[in-house]
């Protein structure tokens, strides 16, 4: 039996983007592999709202996360964080000894543009990180407010972790001044994983070049000087993801249409949103809540485990809570290509198996 996956990536992939994996093999310093990364390019800057470099990283998003902040802090970095994957950016800053302070929001709490503010008045921090979409708290932050605040500041840069939010919600990367806006391709893309992309504003660049010790897979300026030379990478490219990416983003942009899929997103939101209100309860502010996955809290008190072990019988998958909320909470995700149908049908199955 398959399993219909509702957990924040990986995610259910289509069955004709699949096919797109087994295309035949490209020398990657071809000029087919030019051209495909440049129509790549294009339709990222598309979907990002951006004018800005695109690049690609045969990685997940840490891989990106960590070239970002490691290549482009010089004095120091404030990471904001409204759950693990906020966290990971200042682990990763640690790791990489990247002088850095961390703003931790309450749980189920956003990260405001007045905390960006008070941090930024200290004149301590040339680099702020945010989570976009932070998957195991169910927040979306308010990425273009806060980008309103970081451009009053001049030279500081501003990284945003979209991983499960881009191509689910809208991001205007040059609005929202962002300088570098990375993401996986296992959430809302839709592909399998092992694919990021980023988009690379100059002014992020320009910092890098400054910057002396960038490690070497994940340095900036070498996939950037790459990128800029001959639209391709200093190391061996994931092409079939390559292939797979380019048609998804055609069916993105030109099949479903972007604010078609913006809106699907948002309407599942409010449906798994209603459903947990009614029978549960939510972890995330009602102002800030994820359009790709929603946090409910477990005020049942039953096993998730269990009721995941009688979904699976059943053909569907959720997410426990993550870390401290596992058993006090739930994840269910709807991003992607996710039917709207489907995630009623997986609503129902809940419904059934707790009696609610």
């Amino acid at each position: 039996m398959s399993i219909k996956l509702f957990i924040p990536g990986p995610v259910d992939v289509s069955a004709d983007v699949l096919e797109k994996l087994s295309t035949t093999q490209i020398a990657h310093r071809s000029k087919t592999a030019t051209v495909l990364q440049e129509n790549i390019s294009k339709k990222l800057q598309e979907l990002m709202f951006t004018k800005d470099l695109i690049i690609l990283s045969t990685s997940s998003g840490s891989g990106i996360m960590e070239m970002a902040i490691r290549s482009c802090t010089k004095k120091r970095a404030a990471v904001f964080s409204v759950g693990a994957f906020g966290d990971r950016w200042y682990k990763m800053a640690k790791t990489n000894n990247v002088a850095a302070d961390i703003f931790k929001s309450e749980v189920g709490q956003p990260t405001t543009p007045e905390m960006v503010e008070e941090a930024l008045k200290t004149g301590l921090y040339d680099v702020v990180t945010v989570t976009h979409n932070e998957t195991t708290t169910g927040i979306m932050n308010p990425v273009y407010e806060i980008g309103q605040v970081v451009a009053k500041f001049p030279g500081v840069l501003y990284l945003v972790d979209a991983v499960s939010s881009l191509g689910g919600a809208k991001i205007e990367v040059d609005k929202s001044n962002v300088d570098i806006c990375l993401a996986s391709t296992q959430k809302s893309l839709g592909l399998p994983p092992g694919l990021s992309v980023a988009s690379v504003s100059q002014n992020a660049i320009d910092r890098a070049k400054t910057v002396e010790f960038r490690g070497f897979y994940f340095d900036l300026i070498n996939v950037v000087n790459r990128a800029l030379k001959d639209a391709q990478y200093p190391t061996t490219p994931s092409t079939p993801h390559m292939w797979a990416l380019d048609y998804q983003l055609d069916k993105i942009l030109n099949k479903e249409g972007l604010q078609n899929r913006f809106d699907r997103h948002a309407a599942m939101s409010k449906t798994v949103q209603a459903w947990a209100e009614k029978h549960f309860g939510l972890l995330a502010n009602p102002d800030y809540r994820s359009n790709t996955v929603t946090t409910i809290l477990n005020t049942g008190g039953k096993s998730v485990g269990d009721l995941n072990k009688e979904l699976m019988t059943r053909g569907y998958l959720i997410s426990n809570g993550y870390g401290d909320l596992k058993e006090k909470a739930f994840r269910i995700a709807h991003m992607a290509d996710r039917d709207p149908k489907e995630l009623d049908d997986l609503l129902k199955e809940i419904e059934n198996i707790w009696g609610l």
